[in-house]
């Protein structure tokens, strides 16, 4: 299977992207990812992508896009993927689209992860992450003993500043007007599948399995 997910920030894309693609048996590919390893690697993409993020600029989406070709061109992928975090806008779709049927095939479903705009804040602003070994906590749903010690490694916890209400606001608007119109792009197509994203993170992968199990009949 052949598989986007899409939903805004704090749906639990990441994670639910490791659960799914194990189920799968397909790689999870994501952006992050592929840009660690192609600047890693000193890829011509890589130094490329790493001179505009050394200055603080955008990676355009022709390098991103080129990005994501060689990584869906490699064998791990010729039976299948999960790609998490692109497409990011409908120019990235659409190019997307391109290049798989420049590989003979197609993509088989876009995955929805539907959060109300109040869950999405509450769950990205309860984060905290340990400034000693990087592990992320939640005031609510996976607390520390302390509320600034991290009971890991007794690291100083902090709020990222991803991770505060002014920022989750902004990233919320970037999210309606760049990604949320992939939701209509690919409901055109027939490929959109949307699950209720709330509740225990295995919870939300049962449901996901199962949407993929009847689509997959």
């Amino acid at each position: 299977m052949r598989l986007v997910l899409v939903g805004p920030p704090g749906a639990g894309k990441g994670t639910q992207a490791e659960f799914i693609a194990a189920h799968l048996s397909v790689p999870k590919i994501s952006t992050g990812d592929i840009f660690r390893a192609n600047v890693a690697s000193g890829t011509p993409l890589g130094k490329e992508a790493k001179r505009y993020m050394d200055a603080g600029q955008l990676v355009p989406d022709e390098v991103t896009i080129n990005m994501v070709r060689d990584r869906l061109g490699e064998p791990d992928a010729a039976d299948g993927f999960l790609l998490d975090g692109f497409p990011r806008t409908v120019r990235q779709a659409s190019a997307l689209d391109k290049m798989l049927a420049d590989l003979g095939t197609g993509l088989d479903l876009a995955l929805e992860l539907i959060v109300e705009e109040d869950e999405v804040i509450r769950r990205l602003s309860g984060r905290r992450t340990c400034r000693g070994c990087g592990k992320v906590w939640h005031l609510e749903y996976d607390p520390p003993r302390t509320s600034d010690v991290c009971d890991r490694c007794g690291g100083e916890l902090y709020q990222r500043d991803d991770d505060k209400p002014e920022t989750i606001a902004e990233r919320l608007k970037v999210y309606a007007r760049d990604t949320a119109p992939l939701i209509d792009y690919y409901g055109a197509q027939g490929k959109l599948v949307g699950i209720d994203a709330t509740g225990p993170v295995e919870d939300v992968t049962a449901r996901a399995i199962d949407v993929l199990r009847s689509y997959c009949g």
